[in-house]
């Protein structure tokens, strides 16, 4: 799949409500969108923001036959860590921080 295609997948999920988040210590440092500090749709954003240059995918360190996506972008000056992945037909954010 293409960086166009996942951003626009991730994006869909986000403006659909088809997001969950992965649970983990340091939650409220760690994903301001699990905890309502940023919404889905200032995340589309700021995914919508990137390019290819601020994207890596990797594997899952929990479970390699998933993909982790992660974009590094700014947004007035702040520099934003977006990371998720993707189960059918959910996108579950591990961090989204800066």
């Amino acid at each position: 799949m293409s960086f166009r295609e996942i951003k626009w997948k991730v994006i869909e999920c986000l403006k659909n409500g088809n997001i969950e988040f992965e649970a983990r210590r340091g939650i409220q440092l760690k994903n301001l969108l699990s905890t309502g500090d940023i919404s889905p749709f200032e995340v589309a954003a700021l995914i919508g923001r990137a390019s290819g240059d601020n994207y890596q995918v990797r594997p899952y360190h929990f479970d390699s036959s998933l993909d982790v996506h992660i974009i590094t972008v700014s947004s007035a000056g702040v520099p934003w860590y977006i990371k998720w992945y993707f189960t059918e037909p959910t996108s579950v954010f591990i961090s989204v921080h800066h």
